[in-house]
Parts: structure tokens; sequence; C-alpha cells
């Protein structure tokens, strides 16, 4: 088990386990685990890390749609954002890039996400490993990420 099923157990909220063959070669994680596990895409989440120079934050959209860094640094409260570097990602989330879930994080972050979750009955987000996801309601992964909101967070352009 990873730390995020760990802790979602260790809280008593619902989730459910999906597992699949990660392929090596594949870089575009969220879409592969839609494709292999039989999910709407729309319902498949990935996990980005931001950075305005000075902290991290968490932004989780849906995987068929690219984040807006202009609407998360309004979001956050900071001037700029860029993607975080994949070596800070991974150091301050504790999981590989490829496998980071939003739920617990070795170091706790302000985290988004986004508010088209809210119409759905569950969503699927890295369950902290490639080739695991986990699906739960969109209410408890805000409980779950502690320190979270939904945000408008999708690049409409």
């Amino acid at each position: 088990m990873t730390p995020a099923c760990n802790l979602l157990k260790k809280k008593k909220i619902p989730f459910s386990v999906h597992e699949y063959e990660h392929d090596s070669q594949c870089t575009q994680f969220g879409l592969e685990a839609a494709q292999k596990l039989g999910l709407d895409p729309e319902s498949v989440f990935k996990t980005l890390l931001v950075s305005d120079g000075k902290n991290l934050f968490v932004s989780i959209i849906p995987v068929t749609h690219t984040l807006s860094l202009k609407k998360a640094a309004a979001h956050f409260g900071v001037k700029k954002l860029v993607m975080a570097n994949p070596n800070d990602a991974q150091k301050s989330s504790g999981y590989l890039v490829g496998g980071i879930s939003p739920i617990a994080q070795k170091k706790a972050l302000v985290t988004a996400v986004d508010q088209s979750a809210k119409a759905l009955v569950s969503i699927y987000v890295s369950g902290g490993k490639r080739g695991l996801d986990i699906g739960l309601k969109p209410d408890d992964l805000i409980k779950a990420c502690g320190r979270a909101q939904f945000a408008d967070l999708i690049d409409e352009s």
C-alpha cells in the first residue's frame, strides 16, 4: 500500500484501487491510466506541482486539459507560477513523477482541484505510484488533501 492509500484508510475515506501495467515508454501517465483502466478521460485527473519561485502548490486537473498558470496564480494569490522542477516535485511530494498522488504528500501543500470535478460522482487520481490510480468522490479528495479547494484551473485557449 502507498502512503495515499494508507491515509485514506486511516481517515476512513472510501476509495477504490485501480491497477494497470504501466508502459515505461509512456510519458502521458494520466491518459495511459484512463485508456488502460477503461475510464472516461474527463474523470481521470493529473497532479501538477507549480512554483512561484519560493513555494510549491498543487493543481489537480483532468488529464484531457492543460493547466492555466495564470488562473492557478490568481487562485493561490501569487503573481506568477511556473511548472515545478521535477526533482523538486519528487522531493516535496515523496512520490515519483508520473505517480505523484495529491494525497499524503511528504510536505503538505496548498492544493486546488479543478471545479469540473464537482460535477462528477467519482474522480480518479494517482494512488502514489505509476500504474496505480484511486477512485473517490471529489469532496472526499478535498478532505483527504487537507488544505484543498475547488477552483477554475483549466486553460480555455
